[in-house]
């Protein structure tokens, strides 16, 4: 748990008067002064947990992103640019940042769950319904092969249930090319026929 840690205000290494600026105090942190790096905490973190909890809601992870800031502003205070806006804005932009990354890091995980939640998910089918309309479907086939003409059937079954190119069945029925496709295209034209598909 996050806590603001007080400190002795007779504390040698601190200037009586007037508080330094956070813009102060992250020069002092760039230079690895830790005492600075105490105060800095203690003026800023409320406003830093503050705007990482509206992000984040849950109380704990909105402390360890808020720990995680404080860790990256004493790795990275020597990049601050007191030119480019203030200490409190540059690191109230790191915490929002870092809150937004939790957020999505979140969201992924939870999207990554529910893929393999519903990859693993099997639906309960009829398998007896399914064997049944195949069955069915076949027979309507098979019938609609045996209103073919015998050569009609043979270049059909040789070619779409054999597996058999074009001139294979040429071959093996000792007929040209030509005549296997337009045996065929007849044939097709019939099925479609026979089995009410529409063209």
């Amino acid at each position: 748990m996050l806590e603001l840690v007080s400190r002795d205000m007779d504390d040698p290494g601190r200037d009586t008067g007037v508080p330094p600026t956070p813009e102060a105090l992250l020069e002092r942190v760039a230079e690895g002064d830790r005492d600075a790096f105490a105060q800095l905490y203690d003026m800023t973190a409320p406003r830093v947990l503050g705007l990482i909890k509206r992000l984040l809601k849950d109380h704990s992870q909105s402390e360890e992103v808020t720990q995680e800031v404080f860790l990256e502003i004493w790795q990275t205070a020597t990049r601050f640019d007191h030119n480019k806006g203030g200490a409190s804005s540059w690191m109230l932009t790191m915490a929002h940042r870092r809150a937004v990354d939790r957020v999505r890091a979140s969201q992924s995980s939870r999207d990554r769950d529910t893929k393999i939640g519903i990859r693993d998910f099997e639906t309960d089918y009829d398998s007896v319904t399914e064997q049944v309309e195949i069955r069915i479907e076949h027979e309507r086939v098979e019938r609609a092969l045996g209103r073919l003409t015998e050569l009609q059937r043979q270049a059909v079954t040789l070619a779409y249930y054999g597996g058999f190119s074009h001139s294979e069945v040429s071959d093996m029925l000792h007929v040209p090319i030509g005549t296997v496709k337009t045996r065929l295209r007849d044939g097709m034209i019939r099925l479609r026929d026979e089995l009410g598909v529409a063209s």
